[in-house]
């Protein structure tokens, strides 16, 4: 018995799923669609931010895992971020020799490192990334503390479903 060859071309019904976006139908629709346009556009300022100070996109988020989180091995760092320790270890080696962050001694843990950030170096980035802090916190001081209450309750869902932490 001979097996068919697979055809490397989507079925018409799914070709419309990749190209368009269904009009919401639901709040939930409308959440997902609005998370979409979020994330990309923040991969946008994200990858500008990172051109600004000669970095790629991939260093400059994992000194935003830094900062998020505080000091980390490479090994949590390639847990946080879906990067494998080999990618990790890359990343880390270019951040290093730009002088944004140090490798140390683990305390707990002799055959580990520990990455920490060099706020010096990090300085910079805290200028690009002031103003549009600045204006979200503005623009999130116009709602009312309960509807806070709820986009908190909201990101801490969604993060602890991606990453447990």
């Amino acid at each position: 018995m001979v097996a068919k060859k697979k055809s490397r071309r989507a079925p018409a019904a799914m070709a419309d799923v990749l190209t368009t976006v269904p009009t919401p139908v639901t709040a939930a629709d409308t959440i997902v669609l609005e998370i979409r346009k979020f994330i990309a556009s923040a991969i946008f300022f994200n990858t500008r931010a990172a051109e600004k100070v000669g970095l790629s996109l991939t260093d400059m988020q994992m000194i935003h895992m830094l900062q998020l989180y505080g000091p980390a091995t490479p090994g949590r760092l390639a847990a946080w971020t879906g990067l494998t320790t080999g990618g990790v270890t890359v990343a880390l080696d270019r951040l290093q020799k730009a002088g944004y962050i140090r490798r140390e001694p683990n305390p707990a843990d002799r055959r580990s490192l520990i990455v920490t950030l060099v706020p010096v170096r990090n300085r910079k980035l805290s200028a690009i990334y002031g103003e549009v802090e600045a204006e979200t916190r503005r623009l999130l001081g116009t709602l009312p503390e309960r509807d806070l209450d709820v986009v908190i309750r909201f990101f801490e869902t969604l993060r602890m479903a991606r990453t447990g932490a």
